[in-house]
């Protein structure tokens, strides 16, 4: 992914980039973590789901590639268009790396698939440009509550317009821990086991994510606010993330465990990875003068 990034990156911030040169400067940190509820405590460690299931978690991790920082900004053609079907599987010339209802553009925006298609209509559209990438490329411990200081690319110095998005790049989720029912007349009797253990396949300039996230930002790089800028980008998780899985479904293997990456745990997987995908990050701004 950092190949990809750099050259649009460079392209789009041109001098305001150079040493000296931005209009803020960015001091970013990352972090996740699996927060227990009071409100669901259900003793040893066993939080309670809406479904009346009982999640305990052993050991957590999330894996983050890099998280893109994001302005608003207008795009797309006006011409006559060009009548075609989009299809992200065969994006057209000047687009690549399709997934998640956007595609990048050559020069680093990120396009909606409504939006391309619009463009092949002969209309036009918002998008987003990207100012700059956080270089994460780790897994976090989510029991641990773990805060990273990634590095930017290709700097950390943003130029002139206001940061409205970040879009995080999930690359790793694994999980491992117990799930019993507290029914008065259970669906399953006692403890189960269960693991999860996913990583995105390939290189890691063309893999696709596991998941997507964005949050809302409003950072304005100008003149008229101070110029040293803390970005603490956070991630909460919760036992709530569990209560859409009916875990009744669940099949286990040889072992008696419920391994959630297995084909017959498809569908589990995917609700677990849909409720992922709907969480919306924080961020805590705070600037200071140089």
């Amino acid at each position: 992914m950092r190949a990809r990034l750099l050259l649009p990156l460079m392209l789009l911030s041109g001098c305001a980039l150079d040493a000296g040169e931005g209009f803020a400067v960015l001091e970013p940190t990352v972090s996740a973590g699996y927060t227990h509820l009071s409100s669901r405590d259900a003793g040893n460690g066993f939080q309670q789901l809406a479904s009346d299931f009982q999640v305990r978690l052993d050991a957590a991790s999330l894996g983050i590639s890099h998280v893109e920082l994001l302005s608003a900004a207008s795009g797309g053609s006006t011409g006559g268009g060009s009548g075609e079907t989009f299809d992200p599987a065969n994006p057209p010339p000047g687009y690549s790396l399709c997934h998640g209802g956007h595609c990048h553009r050559d020069d680093g925006a990120l396009v909606s698939y409504e939006d391309i298609q619009a463009e092949l209509n002969g209309g036009g559209g918002a998008t987003s440009s990207l100012v700059a990438a956080l270089h994460v490329d780790a897994e976090l411990d989510l029991l641990a509550s773990q805060t990273l200081t990634p590095e930017c690319e290709p700097d950390c110095e943003l130029p002139n317009g206001t940061v409205s998005q970040a879009h995080w790049d999930v690359s790793a989720l694994r999980l491992q821990g117990a799930v019993r029912d507290h029914r008065a007349t259970p669906r399953f009797e006692g403890e189960r086991p269960f693991r999860l253990d996913l990583a995105v396949e390939g290189e890691e300039e063309e893999a696709e994510p596991l998941v997507e996230l964005s949050g809302a930002l409003d950072i304005p790089a100008d003149r008229e606010h101070e110029p040293r800028v803390k970005l603490a980008l956070a991630l909460a998780l919760s036992p709530t993330l569990f209560d859409g899985l009916d875990w009744s479904a669940a099949k286990l293997d040889a072992d008696g465990v419920v391994d959630l990456g297995a084909p017959q745990n498809e569908a589990l997987r995917k609700q677990l990875l849909e409720a992922l995908a709907a969480l919306k990050p924080d961020a805590e701004v705070s600037r200071e003068d140089r």
